[in-house]
């Protein structure tokens, strides 16, 4: 893992301006994250706790998280007991990825009691504990009995225990000791630095190990000094040539990098790579369901296409039906009762080639030739109905591909305003009858570069609101070409250069096209932008359009983000 006890050194460093700070609000936004905000040397900063197993960490954050009608209990039991209070200390406890505040706040009767937060950042046995001076437990994020765990038992009312310690050296200041156990004969000099320092990740031995290029103590020495001397520099956020992404508290040199971004602040490089994928992961959660329902309603939809088409393709023949009932009754007086075929003269062929039409000997030529009639009229209304299915059913396929995109972009709050749509739709079943309430709806806002602002829609119900509520007749709309994708209001009617082309990229990046380069992006007056009557909501046509090629940009979306 990446957080490691370096990371966390760094952070829990940063975090030392928060000493002396006032706990103003905590809130649970979701089940493994906390959200505390505190007022220190006159700024409110925000402190996110995570968890979460993938994403457990701690850190300053300047996003921002819808919380909950309803807190859960452990959140009450944190604004009970330290809400309110000041932060006396931070500590990270020797090198390993547990930290405790310390909390100076009063009780109901106003006196003052000291309380500890332990945050415990270790994948899928993170916590969050809090307990009392006398080291008993209050409650804890995630409770773990004693049928668990004989050791450590994470119950309220259970003294607190520190994981178990291991027999580790500290990077920082035990250099010396932790080299003395590795075994320079032995191979995986990785593998051993791990085993032999505390706080140390892989990613980072592997970087000692890379710097030091000859694996004796003289360089390995070197090449650990040169590593911890980074720790005062920027911390790194590196793409790889496999497509993975990677974070740091300092620059690695190892690996096959093909992009580099460097950040001042364990904050910015934090949510520079866990915010989209924590977002990404909790959006997959909520939206299981809904996923599963989409997919499997587009394999449905696409199946019943291919019949459709077969169909169609059955109705071909109609033609040349119709030509068969007017050939013979053409020649019905060429023609007896008995016969199997009727080799007549085909006066539809240039040449005037003979032609053997089948006939049923039972019938008589005139009730033949009829027979093809019918079966022409039938085949002919059938295309009719067919075809007519056919640009149903590719609404319908287009209108589900919409909705699996919007679920890529989508954040936690745009899930609810899709179920509902799904619900309104008869897609799913609606769990409460309700009388419909109107609902503000939020749009997201983005400023480009050059001050402008512009509006996204993130879902159905926010396009069909933005494109035809909240923009003005001559203000710029946008869509990706042809994809499935969000509309966006530029919230102007002659935009600059710059507005344009970043609004663009926006639009590119909420589409189906967001991992693709030289996207095609339309753009035009929201008073040529029309619905058609009994579409899909969401489902535009528009006229008059112009088009610009963007390459949809993460870290450009996030800067421009209001």
């Amino acid at each position: 893992m990446a957080y490691d006890g370096l990371m966390t050194y760094r952070v829990v460093t940063e975090l030392q301006a928060l000493v002396g700070g006032r706990i103003n609000r905590v809130h649970q936004p979701y089940a493994l994250d906390l959200m505390i905000q505190v007022r220190s040397n006159r700024q409110s900063v925000q402190l996110l706790v995570s968890a979460n197993a993938m994403y457990a960490r701690l850190q300053l954050t300047d996003t921002s998280i819808k919380n909950p009608q309803e807190p859960p209990m452990f959140c009450m039991m944190l604004r009970k007991h330290i809400e309110g209070g000041f932060i006396t200390a931070i500590e990270q406890i020797g090198r390993d990825r547990v930290i405790v505040f310390s909390i100076r706040s009063r009780n109901e009767l106003g006196d003052e009691e000291n309380k500890k937060v332990y945050i415990e950042l270790m994948g899928r046995h993170s916590n969050v504990i809090l307990t009392n001076e006398d080291g008993k437990i209050l409650d804890a994020i995630k409770h773990l009995p004693p049928s668990q765990n004989t050791y450590r038992t994470i119950m309220p009312g259970s003294d607190y225990l520190l994981p178990p310690a291991q027999d580790k050296a500290d990077p920082l200041t035990e250099r010396e000791d932790g080299l003395k156990r590795i075994d320079w004969n032995a191979g995986k000099l990785d593998k051993q630095l791990v085993a032999s320092f505390a706080g140390l990740s892989p990613q980072i031995a592997q970087e000692i190990v890379h710097r030091a290029n000859v694996t004796n103590r003289a360089n390995v020495e070197t090449a650990f000094k040169s590593v911890i001397d980074d720790l005062k520099g920027p911390y790194v956020f590196q793409q790889l040539a496999s497509g993975k992404e990677r974070f740091a508290p300092l620059r690695l040199t190892f690996g096959d990098v093909t992009s580099e971004e460097t950040y001042d602040s364990s904050k910015e490089v934090l949510d520079r790579f866990f915010y989209e994928k924590a977002n990404r992961d909790r959006v997959k959660q909520q939206a299981h369901d809904v996923e599963r329902l989409l997919k499997s309603e587009l394999e449905k939809n696409q199946l019943k296409r291919k019949r459709l088409l077969d169909d169609l393709k059955a109705t071909e023949r109609s033609d040349e039906l119709q030509k068969f009932g007017e050939l013979l009754t053409t020649y019905l007086f060429q023609l007896e009762k008995g016969m199997k075929v009727a080799h007549v003269v085909d006066y539809y062929d240039e040449d005037g080639a003979m032609i053997d039409i089948p006939l049923d000997p039972l019938k008589t030529p005139n009730e033949n030739a009829q027979r093809y009639y019918k079966k022409y009229n039938k085949l002919k209304v059938a295309k009719v109905e067919v075809q007519k299915q056919i640009e149903l059913n590719e609404a319908e396929i287009r209108y589900l591909e919409t909705l699996v995109a919007q679920l890529d972009v989508a954040s936690p709050s745009d899930i609810i305003e899709i179920r509902e749509e799904l619900a309104e739709g008869g897609y799913i079943r609606q769990k409460h009858q309700k009388k419909k309430q109107t609902k503000k709806i939020t749009l997201e806002g983005y400023t480009s570069s050059t001050g402008t602002e512009f509006f996204v829609g993130k879902n159905n119900t926010q396009n069909d609101h933005l494109t035809f509520k909240f923009a003005r007749r001559d203000e710029i709309w946008l869509h990706v070409k042809d994809i499935p994708g969000s509309h966006v209001i530029i919230r102007s009617t002659e935009p600059d250069e710059t507005t344009l082309l970043e609004a663009a990229a926006v639009a590119a990046y909420f589409s189906k096209a967001r991992a693709s380069s030289g996207v095609p992006v339309d753009y035009t007056k929201a008073r040529y932008v029309k619905k058609p009557s009994g579409a899909k909501p969401g489902f535009v046509i528009y006229t008059d359009q112009q088009t610009v090629y963007v390459t949809p940009d993460e870290r450009l979306v996030k800067s421009l983000q209001q």
